[in-house]
């Protein structure tokens, strides 16, 4: 079964300091062991864009331009990109109205969608909660916690 990496994944990896680094890079670590296919979309390389280029007193990483497009540079050499195809809208579409999806949600929503499309099984995020309504939807989803894993 496949993976995705959801965007505070790819964040945690980029930052060192912080306190997750290692349990992010382990989690990725033993899904490889697994042989689990890790996968990207471009939304989550917008998304760590938007997060590594923000100031740190905004919550975000602070890195230079040449910093982020390095790291973006990284995880599409490392991690399998997901196309974009038109059957992800109308699968984000079926979420969000049998879900009741609002605000930020929509965001993740479109994750599932891209999940459910392109017949990933998981996604691998700090934000268990945000996601753990999606298990049950369609064809469903395994949230994973990289501690845990």
């Amino acid at each position: 079964m496949a993976t995705l990496l959801d965007t505070n994944i790819l964040v945690r990896l980029a930052n060192k300091s912080d306190r997750k680094h290692a349990t992010a890079l382990g989690a990725i670590a033993r899904l490889h062991a697994c042989a689990e296919a890790l996968a990207i979309t471009s939304q989550i390389i917008i998304e760590f864009r938007a997060v590594a280029t923000r100031p740190t007193s905004a919550n975000g990483l602070g890195f230079s331009l040449p910093d982020t497009k390095s790291e973006i540079d990284g995880f599409l050499a490392s991690f399998p990109l997901l196309p974009e195809t038109p059957a992800i809208f109308p699968a984000w579409l079926d979420i969000v109205d049998g879900l009741g999806g609002i605000g930020k949600q929509v965001h993740d929503a479109r994750l599932a969608a891209c999940c459910h499309v392109h017949g990933i099984g998981a996604i691998l995020t700090f934000n268990v909660p945000h996601f753990a309504r999606f298990s049950t939807f369609g064809p469903g989803l395994r949230v994973l916690d990289p501690a845990t894993v």
